[in-house]
């Protein structure tokens, strides 16, 4: 069992944990991730270390209510406990100097960005983070990236903070003025990953995306999270979850991502919550 020392709602449909987890702790480096199961008829879900503390023997994670298992997290509260945590999985983000890299965290993606951006500064490169999301209140660790990175840009759909527009268009002005980017890191939406990769193939600048799709065991036993990088299929949870964006078949994976919609939904309608801490499931015919 894994007790929750911390629980806050930072934004819209998006908590923050702090759970006491010390094995872990210990070893877990920026880029990985782990697999959670919050009880003996739970699903098995992954989700990206955002920050390890070693000597509390603790790991923070942030959680996005939008499926029917995170959305009964986040009605677990201070003192509750998770039955399993698997991890770290995945290899860790290359962490070296590299120069200038443009770090891109769209929406939720920005917790999992967060640890390689601050270890890629304390490795002494240049870290220019952009972080998207779709109005003012879904922007999250805004501070928090500010401490990580050289600089930060913040940019909305609808203008309602920071610039309006997408984070391709701040990357694609920074590309204009020539500031020299030598790697481009991009976590978020797939569709958002794609586009980041679309952008920087021209200019043959490297770039790298972390792959979430649908895991089960994050061990590679299962194949569910199958992609296909430069005409090879790949497990993101064993060989991943950073790959190169330019050979990323995103098409395929997009379009398997797809397969469990269905599923996906009715698991979410079927979940009602009566309070905090306990839930029932709905049968329907």
């Amino acid at each position: 069992m894994f007790r929750i020392l911390e629980k806050k709602n930072l934004a819209a449909q998006v908590f923050y944990y702090l759970l006491e987890a010390p094995d872990i702790a210990r070893k877990a480096l920026p880029g990985q991730f782990v697999i959670i199961r919050l009880d003996e008829t739970g699903e098995r879900i992954p989700i990206t270390v955002s920050d390890s503390d070693p000597a509390r023997g603790t790991l923070t994670f942030y959680v996005q209510a939008v499926g029917k298992t995170s959305m009964e997290m986040s009605f677990m509260n201070k003192g509750d406990s998770i039955l399993d945590i698997v991890g770290p999985l995945g290899n860790p983000s290359p962490i070296g100097s590299f120069g200038t890299v443009v770090l891109i965290g769209g929406g939720f993606g920005i917790a999992a960005i967060h640890p390689i951006a601050r270890a890629l500064t304390q490795a002494g490169n240049r870290t220019i983070s952009i972080l998207g999301a779709q109005t003012k209140d879904r922007v999250i660790l805004e501070d928090e990236m500010k401490n990580a990175s050289t600089a930060v840009q913040v940019v909305t759909d609808d203008g309602s903070y920071g610039a309006k527009g997408r984070v391709t268009d701040i990357l694609q002005t920074m590309i204009d003025k020539k500031e020299g980017i030598d790697r481009v890191i991009a976590i978020g939406p797939l569709i958002m990953m794609k586009a980041v990769a679309d952008l920087t193939r021209p200019y043959k600048i490297e770039t790298l995306v972390s792959l979430n799709p649908i895991m089960i065991d994050g061990t590679g036993m299962c194949g569910a999270c199958r992609v296909t990088v430069g005409g090879e299929m790949k497990f993101a949870c064993v060989d991943g979850p950073e790959f190169d964006g330019h050979a990323v078949d995103f098409e395929g994976l997009l379009n398997r991502l797809k397969s469990y919609v269905t599923e996906e939904k009715t698991a979410k309608e079927q979940y009602v919550p009566e309070n905090e801490g306990t839930c029932r499931l709905v049968t329907t015919s």
